[in-house]
């Protein structure tokens, strides 16, 4: 088993999306890249504590590997606008990739070089893990447990509907 750890936004989404992979065992919301230790949802809101939200992806490198996690990551959110993620705004949902190791590092660095000579320009942070500090237990799973929550409906379904059409091959059953 390998871990990943990303930011592309607010964690309901990106969690909504990381949850339907084959491969991809359990996925924490939390936070990450602070100054504050175990920062509470109201605190990080404020955008003084540094820390962004985050997704902490436990994987099966045997059926999914960290590249194509990379790929559905930089296709699923927004890396080319600093600090922002459609209407949230601040440095709590920027894009940011903190690597466990160094092939991490390198496999995140070439996909970052490689979408910018496509013309993109990317924003993503990429730094060695911080620590992690799992989010207040309502926040986990919360689009599966919040089916009808406004936001949830406003912003998941366009990410979901681009992770199938891209990426149907990773996909659970």
């Amino acid at each position: 088993m390998q871990q990943a750890l990303f930011g592309g936004g607010c964690f309901w989404c990106v969690e909504a999306v990381f949850l339907r992979l084959k491969g991809v065992t359990k996925v924490t919301s939390g936070y990450a890249g602070g100054d504050v230790a175990n920062p509470s949802y109201e605190q990080v809101c404020t955008g003084e504590t540094n820390h962004a939200e985050v997704l902490l992806v436990d994987f099966d490198e045997t059926q999914i590997s960290y590249a194509q996690l990379l790929d559905v990551f930089f296709a699923t959110h927004d890396p080319t606008t600093l600090n922002r993620q459609g209407g949230d705004i601040g440095t709590q949902y920027r894009s940011v990739i903190y690597y466990f190791n160094d092939q991490q590092k390198q496999l995140s660095e070439t996909m970052i070089a490689e979408l910018r000579t496509e013309g993109l320009d990317i924003v993503t942070e990429l730094s060695p893990v911080p620590t992690f500090y799992p989010a207040e237990e309502y926040h986990q799973n919360y689009f599966a447990k919040n089916p009808t929550q406004g936001y949830c409906n406003f912003a998941i379904p366009p990410k979901l509907l681009k992770l199938h059409s891209k990426f149907a091959h990773l996909m659970r059953d």
